[in-house]
């Protein structure tokens, strides 16, 4: 992918790959927004966007390029409107589309990023994307689509994204959803649990806890802030590793890139004040902790882990119920549990749902988007909940 832009309307801009002409869209290698300047920017933005993401905000995005592409090779797709970034995504050129040799354009995710909606200032949805599908029509090469994952169907950015492509004539299409658990209610922590979990599960917690204190001095914890936030680190991983993750070789601790990622973008949310560290500690020692992002209007339910020795108490289900107070936070009307679907646990107790969504979207002329037809039918043929 080569460094490629083209101005949209006239002004002028400083941000990254922007000349005088002004308003731009433009496709550069990731670390041209690996600058102080273009951080700020950038900062200015994620607190604009309409449909917030914590993922693809400067102080986690840019630490897992780092790690995940020490080359270099992905790129940030950006429209800036006078002096300001108005909109914002990680792009890749992709060989494989599953188990498939289907070459595409995408928005870049790994597998700690959970959710893919690109950072676009309220208003600026349509622009948006008119610019990206008008970028990736000129500069496709070999990619047969355009694949954007982890979407949230009841966001006026997808909403943006289906009216440009009703308007363009071009195929915008549902190929997976997925439903997972998020918290969005008037009510308050205590009217909720009622609410959410009947009165013998709500008795059976009561008696966990009420046995797990007779273990020892039993607190819960709520930081917001960045003191002890290294030691803090470290206790996660530890945590975390001696779990069945660790077991597995899926904790973050069990990967150099993983465990970077933590240290720096877990330190760098809580200097901004975006991190809310939950832990349930038995005589000073946690027991279950949970790392929550904090993006107004939304929090998002990042990591948690708890010592499996202590199992027969629920103590990560203890957490949760006292992570309800979510519910009174001021700044917070709902929160995304970021878990995998049917999550056994959260499931039974967040009952709202947030609707998720992989879409792929015909580019380039009228061969490749015939082909992307074809290519389309097929998946859907094999996926049918994606026309729902």
């Amino acid at each position: 992918m080569n460094d490629e832009s083209f101005t949209i309307r006239p002004g002028k801009t400083d941000l990254p790959g922007a000349g005088e002409a002004g308003a731009s869209f433009a496709v550069l290698p990731w670390r041209a927004w690996d600058s102080p300047d273009a951080r700020a920017a950038w900062d200015a933005l994620a607190a604009r966007a309409g449909t917030p993401n914590p993922f693809f905000e400067s102080w986690y995005l840019l630490p897992g390029l780092a790690r995940f592409d020490p080359r270099g090779r992905l790129q940030i797709a950006a429209l800036r409107s006078g002096e300001e970034a108005a909109g914002l995504a990680p792009l890749q050129r992709a060989g494989r589309y599953g188990k498939h040799p289907l070459p595409h354009l995408a928005v870049w995710l790994h597998a700690n990023a959970f959710l893919g909606a690109p950072l676009v200032a309220a208003g600026y949805e349509e622009t948006f994307w008119e610019a990206l599908l008008d970028w990736a029509d000129r500069h496709a090469s070999a990619a047969l689509f355009l694949h954007a994952a982890a979407l949230p169907l009841d966001a006026a950015l997808t909403d943006a994204l289906l009216a440009v492509g009703a308007r363009q004539r071009r195929r915008v299409v549902l190929v997976h959803r997925e439903e997972r658990a998020m918290l969005a209610s008037p009510l308050g922590p205590a009217a909720y649990l009622e609410h959410a979990l009947p009165g013998k599960k709500r008795k059976e917690l009561r008696r966990q806890q009420a046995r797990l204190a007779e273990q020892g001095a039993l607190a819960f914890v709520r930081r917001q802030d960045s003191e002890e936030i290294a030691g803090w680190i470290e206790q996660f991983l530890a945590l975390e590793a001696r779990g069945w993750k660790g077991s597995a070789g899926s904790a973050l601790a069990c990967a150099g890139e993983t465990a970077g990622l933590f240290r720096t973008s877990m330190t760098a949310a809580a200097e901004r004040g975006c991190l809310e560290r939950l832990s349930l500690e038995l005589d000073g020692q946690p027991i279950a902790m949970l790392a929550t992002l904090i993006s107004p209007p939304g929090a998002f339910s990042y990591k948690t882990a708890f010592d499996e020795h202590f199992a027969r108490f629920s103590p990560g289900v203890l957490l949760q119920l006292e992570n309800l107070a979510l519910l009174e936070r001021a700044g917070v009307r709902w929160a995304d549990s970021c878990a995998a679907p049917d999550h056994p646990m959260i499931d039974s107790l967040w009952r709202e749902r947030r609707v998720i969504g992989r879409y792929s979207i015909a580019i380039g002329g009228a061969a490749r988007r015939a082909l992307f037809g074809r290519i389309a039918a097929f998946e859907l043929s094999r996926n049918p909940q994606g026309l729902t």
